[in-house]
């Protein structure tokens, strides 16, 4: 499991932007919406300010607002535990913990990937979370992963080690 933690860390330490505002919020989403397209797949993409302002999102067809729900409760997750929501998820998991020992409603955080935060390189504060809903949830992680990689242009963050489960 601690191979599983140092990827999902590393991950957070290399994806950080020079600088995050409302712009880079647009530019990058609108870069998840093309890469989605160009793979054929269905995701709801969103990015919201550290403050939970939705700055961009986009719900394809074949989406609804059940996948806006379930990046509500990921940014939240994301939001409280400062840590992707797949890290968060991992983390609970080791401690044999659940939402319910630290009386967090499930309507309200989803343990599941698919939120990560975004940083600004030098800083542990988190500007804003990037979210997806859809996908499997390790898929939602890896698809934002493999954006915020593209774009950041950070070749060397590692990829999670996944398979669909059959």
């Amino acid at each position: 499991m601690s191979y599983h933690f140092d990827i999902l860390e590393k991950q957070e330490a290399l994806l950080r932007f020079s600088k995050f505002d409302h712009d880079v919020a647009w530019n990058l989403g609108c870069a998840m919406v093309q890469r989605a397209k160009e793979q054929g797949i269905v995701i709801a993409v969103s990015i919201r300010m550290a403050n939970g302002s939705i700055v961009f999102q986009h719900l394809p067809e074949g989406t609804n607002a059940l996948n806006e729900r379930w990046m509500r409760r990921k940014f939240n997750t994301v939001s409280l535990m400062e840590s992707s929501s797949l890290r968060a998820t991992f983390t609970v998991e080791a401690k044999g913990e659940s939402l319910q020992v630290h009386t967090l409603p499930e309507e309200d955080y989803a343990l599941c990937g698919g939120g990560f935060p975004v940083r600004i390189q030098g800083s542990e504060a988190i500007a804003g979370v990037v979210l997806a809903s859809n996908l499997y949830h390790i898929v939602d992680h890896e698809f934002i992963v493999d954006c915020l990689r593209d774009f950041l242009s950070c070749p060397e963050a590692p990829a999670y080690p996944f398979t669909l489960p059959e």
